[in-house]
């Protein structure tokens, strides 16, 4: 099983909201996830991911690749 950690878009037309999933890559993009490992909202003015951070380094230790956007997010929540 390929796992990846993408953003899931969830929330109403014209206010985005996204979830950070880690979801098997052959599931669509409203495919049920393995687990939430967290959420991002844009719309705020500071606009900053909720990221569980252990849980991500346990996923990304056991083979998981995350997406470009996940990986920045990622990055500026450490």
């Amino acid at each position: 099983m390929a796992v990846s950690l993408r953003l899931q878009r969830i929330g109403k037309p014209h206010q985005p909201y996204y979830r950070v999933v880690a979801i098997d890559k052959r599931r669509g993009p409203h495919g049920k996830p393995i687990e939430i490992l967290g959420s991002y909202d844009p719309g705020k003015e500071k606009a900053k991911a909720q990221i569980k951070v252990e849980r991500v380094e346990y996923w990304l230790k056991n083979g998981a690749k995350p997406t470009e956007t996940v990986a920045s997010l990622i990055k500026a929540s450490k």
